[in-house]
């Protein structure tokens, strides 16, 4: 039998496996913070929505219905200042996950000349792999000591070659915030689409929340998910907008590989993006956890998003996350999974209510 051409590696997350046992031995149990998994229930109108809109039989629009379209270009506007025509310049995904690790297959359809995914060194691991399962180059941007894309450091070969650059602010893991119009204003000057993951932008902690559309919709697409802002992540709903051309091509491409929200969560997102108040609460949350836990970590506050983005003592990751599932009994993941740039650092995710973070706490400081 000829040997297959492609073997998936190993999913980042399933190498945490081994840490398990030793935290789960602790009184108590585990405390799983490896994974951004809102932990929250999400608004009751918002499930009520879900439950009843009788949208289970047809075909849903893969574009999104005009009522979802309509919801998602009101929240733009309302909570960031920005107008998008909901008819032209946005569209619907499948969270936002899927729009990740597909976009470079159908970017290289249209530029079969470029074969190059453009993505932060120390960043969410579905970039580089979108560009691997395309059968293209992953090329990582570094990041300057405060997590920030060094734009500057991009080599000219590989903007030549380069389908697209992704940004993500705030960033996972860091929690860095890019300056999102340097951004769109180099990809202008390149000829280079900017797709810019703006997942956990209602948890901007430092100013105001940034989005890569205040500088206008030309050569870039934002892209937005209801996973994080309303604990939605089990439905699978989100939005890309922008550059009317980009999303023109992208919602046609994927109608006819029948992307679609299910109709039921399209219900549910239209109340959702039409309320500010859960999210008002949700915020909170995430910042008392972090207040709680970020000094016990010897981590800084992110300037966004809800992770601890903590140093390990001797840039041991690896062996750091070991003795915080041996000492705490929780479950961390090591930077590395987020690049090698990331390999001094440990990842802390602020998805367990205060009373479970608490008993974390208690135990590192019994520890010590």
């Amino acid at each position: 039998m000829t040997a297959p051409g492609f073997t998936p590696p190993p999913y980042p997350y399933d190498r945490l496996d081994a840490l398990k046992p030793l935290a789960e031995k602790h009184d108590g149990g585990m405390v799983d913070l490896s994974i951004g998994t809102p932990c929250d229930a999400p608004a009751d109108f918002v499930v009520r929505a879900l439950a009843e809109s009788g949208a289970e039989r047809g075909y849903p629009p893969s574009i999104g219905s005009p009522a979802y379209r309509e919801a998602a270009a009101g929240w733009l506007e309302r909570r960031l200042g920005v107008t998008v025509d909901p008819g032209t310049e946005l569209a619907a995904c499948v969270g936002t996950k899927e729009f990740v690790a597909t976009l470079p297959q159908w970017l290289q359809l249209r530029s079969p000349d470029r074969d190059t995914v453009l993505y932060p060194a120390v960043s969410y691991p579905t970039y580089e792999m979108g560009a691997v399962l395309a059968g293209g180059r992953g090329v990582a941007v570094p990041v300057d000591d405060r997590w920030r894309l060094r734009l500057d450091a991009i080599d000219e070969a590989d903007v030549a070659r380069a389908l697209c650059l992704w940004v993500n602010t705030p960033g996972n893991p860091a929690g860095g915030l890019d300056d999102l119009d340097a951004a769109a204003a180099w990809g202008r000057a390149h000829d280079v689409p900017v797709f810019s993951d703006e997942c956990y932008i209602e948890f901007t902690w430092d100013g105001p929340p940034r989005t890569i559309l205040r500088s206008g919709v030309e050569g870039v697409v934002a892209v937005h998910s209801l996973s994080k802002r309303s604990n939605l992540a089990g439905v699978r709903a989100g939005m890309y907008a922008g550059d009317p051309d980009l999303v023109a091509y992208l919602s046609e491409v994927r109608k006819h590989v029948g992307m679609m929200v299910a109709g039921p969560v399209q219900a549910a997102a239209v109340a959702a993006f039409g309320d500010d108040a859960h999210v008002d609460e949700q915020r909170e949350r995430y910042r008392e956890r972090l207040e709680l836990m970020a000094p016990l970590l010897g981590a800084p506050m992110p300037g966004g998003g809800f992770y601890a983005w903590a140093p390990a003592p001797g840039g041991d990751a690896w062996g750091h996350a070991e003795r915080l599932a041996r000492d705490g009994g929780v479950l961390v993941s090591p930077g590395d999974l987020y690049g090698s740039a990331g390999a001094g650092h440990v990842r802390v995710a602020m998805v367990a209510p205060l009373d479970r973070l608490q008993l974390v706490v208690d135990r590192l400081t019994a520890s010590r």
